[in-house]
């Protein structure tokens, strides 16, 4: 299911991660209003978790398209710099959002659980 889900995006690749990297950075630097409660007290670490997932699909959607030599390590890589890029930003830059190591450990997990999907997406197909 993943594998048709990206294989459709592989026209529109670059402009899908383009569109979601300028989204989840005006979602992270701009004063934005309250997400749906989940009902946790860890609502934002999902949220966190669940965007950098999408996003390490996104970008190894595009690296794959360029047929890229360790799609997966590379744009594991290239989304955890982002994320990490990112809570510096809200730090130097904006007076109303903090560096949080938590939001940054999340956003890596979810890339690192995109990877681990990607990585075995053939093996978990059903027989």
């Amino acid at each position: 299911m993943i594998t048709k889900l990206l294989l459709a995006l592989k026209k529109w690749a670059l402009p899908v991660v383009i569109l979601y990297a300028l989204a989840l950075t005006i979602g992270s630097l701009a004063t934005i209003g309250d997400f749906p409660s989940l009902g946790s007290s860890f609502d934002d670490k999902i949220y966190h978790f669940l965007a950098y997932f999408v996003f390490a699909l996104l970008v190894f959607n595009y690296c794959n398209t360029k047929q890229m030599r360790n799609a997966i390590v590379i744009s594991a890589i290239v989304v955890i710099l982002y994320g990490i890029i990112i809570e510096v930003l809200q730090n130097l830059i904006t007076s109303y959002r903090t560096l949080d190591v938590y939001d940054a450990l999340a956003n890596s997990l979810g890339v690192l659980f995109a990877t681990v999907v990607l990585k075995f997406r053939n093996k978990l197909k059903l027989k």
